[in-house]
């Protein structure tokens, strides 16, 4: 348990430095967008190479990427069941609510947090994978349908390709599976620029959090409160249920796979959410709330793993 609360405590001070200078306005929002563009393109891609070409690759997707999908699905299928009997909502609406409640901030937020609390970053490309994979191709092509736009589904199946994260994990599989070592020419490069991943990327984070107002009245505040609680609650109690007893994960494994079922929303919900125009203020005001109380419901698998 120890170490999970240091590594929350670290993380939040951290992100608390990046929300104080926004306040102050020491840094202010184009610092925040070059900082998130740094790190999607450069320092993020690193770190998750480092990660994937040392870890065991076999293992982790034999397990981690089959535990987030069907935690993933289950949460999802829950938010369209309560939007079908409760909200009422169009199933654009509810498409982003549901991705809002099961896609979770693996990247920006789970590298810090499961490096400084479980030690190793190595749990996180499965759930990255399965997410740009498989998720972010059916979010997308359920908002192209129920928004009535033109799907390009060539931009669907080649959008993975594009992304950095997905192509920096790809070559860390080829290198784990492999066993080729780089030579330091290489590899010394890579891990200076990686090293700046954890630091930049919550610090960014702690700059979105200072002057927005979420829940206001009239902006779907029902949706996003019970995206919000399937996110941090739901999705960490099915992720221990399916670990534990369907894929048999005990110890540090299953610890890591409920940190990374208690992410918050990751920020690509409301960028897939905004060309469309649906569901864009439920997605964001979900991405903020769940950011903030992540801190609290990782403190809490702390206390219950400890």
């Amino acid at each position: 348990m120890g170490g999970v609360v240091s590594g929350i405590l670290i993380v939040s001070a951290v992100i608390a430095v990046g929300y104080f200078a926004a306040r102050f306005r020491i840094l202010g929002p184009e610092v925040q967008a070059a900082l998130t563009r740094t790190a999607f393109y450069i320092t993020n891609p690193a770190l998750l190479y480092t990660v994937v070409a040392g870890s065991d690759i076999r293992a982790a997707l034999g397990t981690d990427a089959p535990l987030a999908l069907l935690s993933a699905a289950a949460v999802g299928l829950l938010y369209w069941l309560l939007s079908f009997l409760f909200f009422r909502r169009p199933a654009a609406e509810t498409a982003v609510g549901a991705m809002a409640s099961s896609y979770a901030n693996a990247n920006n937020i789970g590298i810090p947090v499961s490096l400084y609390a479980v030690g190793t970053a190595q749990h996180v490309a499965p759930v990255l994978l399965v997410q740009l994979l498989v998720m972010a191709p059916f979010y997308l092509t359920l908002l192209g349908l129920f928004s009535g736009s033109r799907i390009s589904w060539r931009k669907v199946l080649l959008q993975p390709l594009s992304n950095p994260m997905i192509i920096a994990s790809a070559l860390g599989v080829v290198v784990a599976l492999t066993g080729w070592q780089e030579p330091d020419l290489l590899a010394k490069p890579v891990d200076m620029l990686a090293g700046g991943a954890v630091p930049m990327v919550l610090l960014a984070f702690g700059l979105s959090l200072a002057g927005r107002a979420p829940l206001q009245k009239d902006d779907g505040r029902t949706e996003t409160l019970v995206a919000t609680f399937l996110k941090i609650a739901g999705m960490p109690l099915i992720v221990w249920l399916l670990g534990r007893f369907v894929f048999g994960l005990e110890g540090q494994h299953l610890l890591a796979s409920v940190i990374m079922g208690t992410l918050p929303t990751a920020q690509n919900v409301f960028l897939f959410a905004s060309p469309y125009g649906r569901g864009m203020t439920v997605a964001r005001d979900v991405i903020l709330c769940t950011t903030i109380l992540c801190v609290g419901a990782l403190l809490v698998v702390a206390w219950a793993a400890g």
